[in-house]
């Protein structure tokens, strides 16, 4: 063979492999190397406790974005909203092979070894709603900071009344002592309260533990037990509900009891009509639903994203990576961090029937 007939050759290899590797890079789809097809991926998306109107709202905006970018999303959690039921939730997402977890977590460190089994498997784990200690997650997907949702609570109790500077008694309603996100919200209230309302007292402190019936027990023994109580605050999706139905039982509309706090608009837009409250906020839980899945999805499919990043998502639109230090946390990392929705919703009368969820 000639020497030239041999560099012919060699040159016509050298250009097919090019050719090939271009044909290989140009098959891949997303900015991660070797990302897994959207229908690959499946996103277990865990509630505190099925049956509940707000957590069934993030589920139903989860449930869209994942039809809309051809991933599924398993719903998955439990009636009752036990450290037990969601550990044993964690470890039959790892079992069955899950790519990722989005969880609103019951306890701020009751799952931390499960998580961390379904880290060490692979699993990206991110919180909605309620968070963990973050160094057990990726990203937590934020309603609010304590600050933001705090003064929230106190300025929608405050407007109400006739003095908010005067002498008021005031009473806490909401799941759990050790929930975390409620109590965060709580701790700021209180510190916000005595800085702007100092002559404000906080009568009790109750918990529902998320449970309907008895939460309408206690909102029935909160009024039994203080006649001369001016308002309740209930940051809490079953606690709400269960206050404005015991004032409604008490024959006690908004003129005779100030009652306000978080829930969906659609279990509350009854009492609002009927004149049980004035208002009551939240913020728009289906998107949080959508968001939370979308973040897990993502980093599942091997994508990266830090503290600082900006990342554009589809239907909701550009979010940015806050530390965790706007959490109020002390732990740091790059890959840890918190994504705060950007807004949230006072409800009345005037505006509740705009809202569907």
């Amino acid at each position: 063979m000639s020497k030239s007939r041999l560099l012919l050759l060699l040159v016509g290899a050298v250009m097919l492999c090019f050719v090939l590797a271009a044909c290989n890079s140009n098959d891949k789809d997303g900015s991660a190397d070797g990302a897994k097809d959207p229908s690959d991926i499946e996103v277990v998306f865990i509630p505190k406790m099925t049956g509940n109107a707000f957590f069934e709202s993030g589920n139903n905006g989860a449930q869209k974005m994942a039809e809309e970018e051809g991933f599924t999303v398993k719903y998955d959690g439990a009636p009752e909203g036990t450290v037990a039921n969601q550990v044993q939730i964690i470890n039959s997402a790892v079992s069955s092979g899950a790519d990722a977890i989005a969880i609103s977590s019951v306890s701020a460190d009751g799952l931390n070894q499960a998580l961390q089994k379904a880290i060490d498997a692979g699993i990206k784990v991110v919180t909605w709603d309620s968070d963990v200690d973050p160094k057990y997650r990726s990203f937590y997907i934020n309603q609010g900071t304590p600050e933001i949702l705090g003064t929230m609570l106190v300025d929608m109790a405050a407007e109400q009344m006739d003095d908010p500077d005067g002498e008021n008694q005031v009473a806490w309603f909401y799941s759990s002592p050790t929930v975390p996100d409620q109590n965060s919200w709580v701790d700021y209230a209180e510190t916000y309260i005595k800085e702007n309302y100092p002559k404000w007292e906080i009568v009790t402190k109750q918990f529902g533990d998320g449970n309907e019936q008895k939460s309408l027990q206690i909102g029935e023994s909160i009024i039994d037990s203080y006649p001369d109580l001016d308002a309740v605050i209930a940051p809490d999706s079953t606690a709400l509900p269960a206050m404005a139905q015991a004032a409604e039982n008490k024959g006690l509309t908004a003129e005779d009891l100030i009652i306000t706090g978080f829930a969906s608009p659609n279990s509350m837009r009854g009492f609002i009509e009927n004149g049980t409250i004035l208002n009551h906020g939240l913020w728009d839980v289906q998107e949080q639903g959508a968001l939370a899945v979308y973040i897990a999805y993502y980093l599942a499919q091997g994508n990266t994203l830090k503290v600082g990043d900006r990342l554009d998502v589809p239907t909701i639109g550009e979010i940015t990576v806050e530390p965790n230090t706007v959490q109020g946390y002390d732990y740091e990392a790059d890959d840890s961090g918190i994504i705060v929705l950007p807004e949230r919703i006072v409800f009345t009368k005037e505006n509740t029937g705009d809202f569907d969820f």
